[in-house]
C-alpha cells in the first residue's frame, strides 16, 4: 500500500505509481485504435446509411456509472473491513501480552513466549492470506517442533492459536492464573479467532463471478463502440474525448478488481507486511528486547506491502 504525504493537486494529476493507469494503458491504447478506425471508415459506413447517436450511449453510461458505483462500493467495504480486522489484530495482540506480563510479573520467560505465538500467528495469517511461504518467519521465532507441526497443519493460524490455546491452559494447571484470569484471557484468545475467520471470509469468497462478469463486459463493449458514436459529432476529436470517457470506466472496473482482494501485494492493497512489523516491534518493546525491528516507513513502498 502506498501512503503519501498531501500533494499539490497539480503534481497529484501526473502521479503514476499508484494509479491504476499502467494497468489499463494497454486497453486505452485500443479504445484510441478504434478511434482511429471509426474516423478512417466514417465516410464508409456513413454511406451505407450506417449511424449511431449518442442518446443510447447516454443511457448505457448511466446504467454502468451505477453499477460501477456500486461495485466499488462492496470491493471498498471489504477493504475497509479487511482493514479494521488487521487493526483489531493489533489490539489483541497488545491486550494479551499486557495481560500475561501484569499478572506475572516474576515469569518474564512465560512472556516471551506468548509474544513469539503472537508474532507467529501474525506473519503466519499474513502468509496464508497471500499463500506465501511461511517458513522463514516461523523458524524465526518459534521452536522446531511447534514449526513443523504448523508447517503440515491444513489451517497453521489455527494450529497457531491451538498452541496459544495449550499455552494457556498449562498456567491455568500450573497455578499461574486463576479460573476468572484465564476466562478473561481465553476472550482475547477468541478475538484471534474471530479475525482468523473474518480474514478467510473474505479471502474465501470473492464478489460472485456472474456479477463481475456482466459490468467488465458491458464496459468494454460500450467504450468500443463509444467512438463511433462520437465520430458524427467530434470528427478529429474523437480520440481525445472517447479515450478520457474510456479511462473513467475502465480505470473504476479496474480498481474495483485492486479492492476486491485487499490482502494482495498491488500498490493499493493493505500494507500486510507493515502491520506485522508494527505488531513485532510493539510486542518486542513490551518485553524489554534489544532485537527490536526496524519500522518500516511510508516511503519504503516497497516495504509496505
Amino acid at each position: 500500500m502506498i501512503v503519501r504525504p498531501h500533494q499539490h493537486w497539480f503534481r497529484r494529476l501526473f502521479v503514476w505509481h499508484g494509479s491504476v493507469l499502467s494497468e489499463i494503458l494497454f486497453r486505452l491504447s485500443l479504445n484510441l485504435a478504434m478511434s482511429v478506425v471509426a474516423i478512417l471508415c466514417f465516410q464508409w459506413y456513413e454511406a451505407l446509411g450506417v449511424k449511431l447517436t449518442l442518446a443510447p450511449f447516454s443511457l448505457l453510461g448511466v446504467a454502468i456509472a451505477i453499477f460501477l458505483g456500486f461495485r466499488n462500493s462492496v470491493s471498498y467495504a471489504r477493504f475497509t473491513e479487511a482493514r479494521m480486522m488487521w487493526g483489531n489484530l493489533l489490539i489483541v495482540n497488545r491486550s494479551l501480552l499486557r495481560q500475561v506480563k501484569s499478572i506475572l510479573p516474576q515469569r518474564p520467560e512465560l512472556a516471551q513466549e506468548l509474544a513469539a505465538l503472537l508474532m507467529a500467528f501474525s506473519y503466519c495469517l499474513k502468509h496464508q492470506l497471500r499463500k506465501t511461504p511461511m517458513d522463514e518467519d516461523l523458524a524465526r521465532l518459534l521452536a522446531e517442533h511447534d514449526t513443523q507441526t504448523i508447517a503440515n497443519s491444513a489451517s497453521p493460524c489455527n494450529q497457531i492459536l491451538l498452541l496459544i490455546g495449550q499455552w494457556l491452559g498449562k498456567r491455568r494447571q500450573e497455578g499461574d492464573v486463576s479460573d476468572i484470569l484465564f476466562h478473561s484471557i481465553d476472550q482475547n484468545v477468541n478475538q484471534l479467532s474471530a479475525v482468523l475467520a473474518g480474514c478467510e471470509r473474505i479471502s474465501n469468497t470473492p464478489i460472485p463471478f456472474a456479477y463481475r462478469l456482466i459490468v467488465h463486459r458491458t464496459v468494454y463493449l460500450f467504450c468500443t463502440l463509444l467512438p463511433f458514436a462520437l465520430v458524427p459529432d467530434l470528427h478529429y476529436m474523437t480520440p481525445l474525448v472517447s479515450v478520457f470517457i474510456s479511462y473513467t470506466f475502465i480505470s473504476l472496473d479496474a480498481l474495483a478488481e485492486e479492492l476486491e482482494d485487499p490482502f494482495g501485494t498491488a500498490p493499493n492493497d493493505l500494507p500486510l507486511n507493515a502491520m506485522c512489523n508494527a505488531i513485532e516491534i510493539n510486542l518486542r518493546e513490551m518485553n524489554n528486547e534489544s532485537n527490536v525491528p526496524q519500522k518500516l516507513l511510508p516511503d519504503k513502498q516497497f516495504q509496505l506491502n
